[in-house]
């Protein structure tokens, strides 16, 4: 992406705000930066472990949150983003979330279908490199997305899911076992992945997925809580011909992706209020809350518009 002085010296302005809070204010916490060619933007999220902000609204007044700044504070990057969230509880902790498109600060992209994407994708500790990828193929009336976790970390890893991304992208919008099998076949001169490809038909309200290994899907929403559970194996290696199960997406529900760098078996508590709010925000909160601390990490989260 190409971006002009001042698109860059937006972005510039509201990394310096993030890291300095983070330095100033955090007990432990790390700042992620990931580029969305789709909507020409970069995405900064902010996440800390505590101890939280007991008045939001008077830390975002300009000069409060990092006065010594150029920017003075987390006001500055609420002007300066096209997108801003942010979430604090105490002790827990805040996560910020800002993106920047090239252009005005007021352009808001302009999605092509009613639906928000967020998705937080970290390396395993030690690595360069992470050995998950994640995808996403949007048309107005549904979303077809996949994630793939390629077996162990590092370079290798990283080839077969990126070679598991690519494949998805030939093929999305097919029949989502399909979709698993030509990944698998696509897979075969890597070391393998664990794959989970969905398909959401936005106006039916019906989710179909399938895949292979330990990729978790949870549909989620305020009174709704549901699993999605995909076939044993090994894409690129061994696996049965994928089925394809469906499952109806309630009004309101988030569908949550992860790999199994994320416990299996978390609560939702700390996420049913931030239901509604920027996607890339409850995957932070989930990956902060639930990482197992030792394996690459992706998190995808799917909110409609309603």
């Amino acid at each position: 992406m190409e971006w002009d002085d001042d698109d860059a010296g937006r972005l510039a302005l509201v990394v310096t705000e993030l890291g300095t809070n983070l330095l100033h204010h955090a007990q432990q916490g790390r700042l992620l930066i990931a580029a969305r060619t789709a909507a020409a933007e970069i995405e900064i999220v902010a996440v800390d472990d505590g101890p939280g902000i007991e008045n939001l609204p008077r830390y975002m007044m300009d000069g409060v949150s990092s006065g010594s700044t150029p920017g003075t504070g987390l006001g500055a990057v609420k002007r300066l983003a096209n997108d801003f969230d942010v979430h604090t509880v105490v002790p827990d902790g805040t996560v910020c979330v800002a993106r920047i498109r090239r252009g005005r600060p007021d352009f808001r992209y302009v999605r092509p279908a009613p639906l928000h994407v967020g998705a937080i994708c970290v390396a395993a500790p030690g690595e360069r490199e992470c050995g998950d990828a994640w995808a996403v193929a949007l048309a107005p009336d549904r979303v077809c997305a996949i994630v793939a976790d390629g077996l162990g970390h590092g370079p290798e890893a990283a080839k077969a899911s990126s070679a598991a991304t690519q494949a998805f992208a030939r093929h999305a919008g097919e029949d989502p076992g399909d979709v698993v099998q030509c990944v698998h076949q696509a897979l075969q001169a890597t070391r393998g992945a664990a794959v989970c490809v969905t398909d959401w038909d936005l106006t039916g309200a019906t989710l179909a997925y399938a895949g292979a290994g330990n990729i978790n899907g949870r549909l989620l929403s305020g009174v709704f809580d549901k699993s999605i559970v995909t076939q044993h194996g090994t894409a690129g290696a061994q696996i049965r011909r994928p089925g394809v199960a469906t499952t109806e997406v309630p009004r309101y529900a988030l569908v949550l992706l992860h790999s199994d760098g994320i416990e299996s078996r978390w609560k939702p508590d700390r996420l049913r209020p931030v239901l509604q709010r920027d996607p890339t925000l409850v995957a932070a909160i989930l990956w902060r809350d639930h990482t197992r601390h030792r394996d690459d990490v992706t998190v995808v989260v799917l909110r409609r518009e309603e």
